[in-house]
């Protein structure tokens, strides 16, 4: 009877599916899966290589980019970059108490510097590493998080990206925070969003290295942290789930606990006097100079913003609009701690927004990889506009060095350098050669380390220091014959609204009202001369008197 039974339910399903069909509801042989993985192998072995030599032809293309302008001359920040990092590696935690940043960079540059030498193309060169490398990281992470044809389009937009290629050629920390942005993005999401727990030591490290290389890198953390709450929900298995998130943000914080002290000393003694309270409107200005400008930033935005909107129209479980949640979740917090903390304490610069670029190219690759013809249209759109950068601005940061080649054999052992724009003298004591014969002051007071800017309540010390008796003892401390170097800034060339630097301004003015009635001078030089119809210099102007 069962055979009976079993007979006619096999007749019945011969009827009902046709012969044809039966390969699909049967498993495939052994012979046919082995032959299936062989070719699936050898397709791999094939697109690796090929992959490989792409990647190598967009770092190529970076390296030609943002090596243009190497050899361009320094600025302020950069003045104060080649001064810290001129000191043993040993002495820069502690130094940084007189400055407002992390130690990471600093540390690096100085081991760098040991080793390659401080000319402008040698420090320059660390910048391009980091941004050059940024390029296969855009691709790792966005291939991890949202496949193969984002992950090309992250590398060529990290590759191109006038930002990135700005500061790749800048002895400044920014080419490194886009690189650790962009490895803190894929890290957490491959960790927390997509289960893979081996990425949690990734993870754990890149975060590190980013609160250690800027301050806003604290609130990319906390960015991760809010990102935790949609995975965290959907998690199989909370218990785990949290376990790992307390030892991975609990080892961060444990390894970060030397430099807290640090952190809370800068917090109360340098601040950011130079900043300015942003606007709402500084948000857009800053996400626009992150993408090259308003027409590139438009039509990233909308490429984006399509694809991106289809993505998350799929079910919430997907894994590719689960990790672009947890992408747009990062970045929003970020930028809105940042906006928020700038209001009560202000710290805001665009230049800051290296920390958003990982967030920002990968949630852009997303987008345009879901975007079908309109994301190829404005990638192309993108590579027309980045394809030029424009770094020919970096070459007009600062006439420092124009004017220090041009003073040099004015100078003599026991002259005195007054430095009218204080965070000027690093800069100067750089390119002023033989500097050490010199005698260092600025209008704030003495100067115990030239190659450095003491930060520490600077403005109180700036508003105690009175134009008319800080001249006089400068004054009274040269021989007759002794000559005196005035170093003010150009101030027609940038916003001078913030409390430290509208300060500057006015004790400058002052200065120039007391020198011109001292009569004790001779005024010999003015270095440059600028003129009224004539667009100024960025940097310093300078002014050689002689003591009677």
């Amino acid at each position: 009877m069962s055979r009976l039974n079993g007979g006619q339910h096999g007749v019945r399903n011969n009827r009902t599916l046709p012969m044809s069909l039966a390969p699909e509801i049967t498993v495939p042989r052994p012979r046919v899966r082995a032959r299936f993985e062989h070719l699936r192998t050898a397709s791999l072995a094939v697109s690796l290589p090929r992959a490989a030599l792409a990647l190598a032809f967009l770092v190529g293309l970076s390296l030609a980019l943002r090596t243009q302008a190497i050899h361009a001359r320094y600025w302020i920040d950069e003045g104060l970059s080649v001064g810290i990092s001129s000191h043993p590696v040993t002495q820069i935690p502690g130094l940084l108490h007189q400055d407002g940043s992390p130690p990471l960079y600093y540390v690096l540059l100085s081991l760098w510097v040991s080793v390659f030498g401080n000319g402008e193309a040698d420090t320059h060169a660390l910048s391009v590493v980091f941004a050059i490398l940024t390029v296969p990281a855009a691709w790792f992470a966005a291939r991890a998080l949202f496949g193969h044809r984002a992950a090309w389009i992250a590398a060529l937009l990290a590759a191109l990206n006038p930002f990135l290629t700005y500061y790749a050629q800048e002895t400044r920390m920014y080419a490194l925070a886009a690189l650790l942005s962009v490895a803190v993005t894929g890290t957490f999401v491959a960790a927390f969003v997509q289960g893979r727990r081996r990425m949690l030591p990734a993870f754990g490290a890149s975060l590190l290295l980013m609160i250690l290389t800027h301050n806003w890198g604290l609130y990319l953390g906390i960015g991760t942290v809010a990102a935790l709450v949609a995975p965290w929900r959907a998690a199989a298995d909370r218990r785990a789930f949290a376990r790992d998130v307390v030892l991975t943000y609990g080892g961060v914080g444990l390894l970060y606990l030397p430099w807290l002290p640090t952190l809370l000393f800068q917090a109360k003694h340098t601040g950011a006097p130079w900043s300015e309270t942003p606007a709402l409107q500084d948000v857009l200005n800053g996400l626009t100079t992150l993408l090259g400008g308003a027409a590139p930033a438009m039509a990233f935005a909308l490429a984006a913003g399509f694809g991106l909107s289809s993505l998350l129209a799929s079910p919430r479980r997907a894994p590719r609009a689960r990790a672009a949640l947890a992408v747009m979740t990062m970045g929003a917090v970020t930028l809105a701690l940042a906006w928020a903390t700038s209001q009560i304490s202000p710290s805001w610069s665009p230049r800051y927004f290296a920390v958003l670029l990982g967030p920002v190219l990968l949630l852009g690759a997303a987008g345009m990889a879901r975007a079908g013809r309109l994301g190829l249209v404005v990638l192309a759109i993108l590579v027309v506009f980045w394809f030029n950068p424009r770094t020919g601005a970096l070459n007009s940061k600062s006439n420092a060095h124009k004017v220090a080649v041009m003073l040099r054999n004015q100078l003599r052992p026991g002259d005195l350098v007054v430095v009218a724009h204080p965070e000027q003298g690093p800069l100067m004591h750089y390119y002023l050669g033989g500097a050490d014969r010199l005698r260092w002051v600025n209008i704030a007071g003495p100067v115990a380390d030239p190659s450095m800017f003491d930060w520490r309540d600077v403005l109180h010390r700036l508003h105690e220091a009175k134009a008319r008796p800080t001249e006089d003892a400068y004054v009274r401390s040269l021989r007759p014959g002794q000559r005196m170097l005035m170093v003010f800034p150009v101030v027609r060339t940038a916003s001078w609204g913030a409390p430290w630097t509208h300060l500057v301004k006015r004790r400058a003015w002052q200065w120039q009202h007391v020198l011109r009635r001292d009569h004790r001078l001779l005024r010999l030089n003015s270095i440059p001369r600028l003129e009224q119809n004539k667009p100024h210099p960025r940097g310093v102007r300078t002014v050689l008197y002689e003591r009677r």
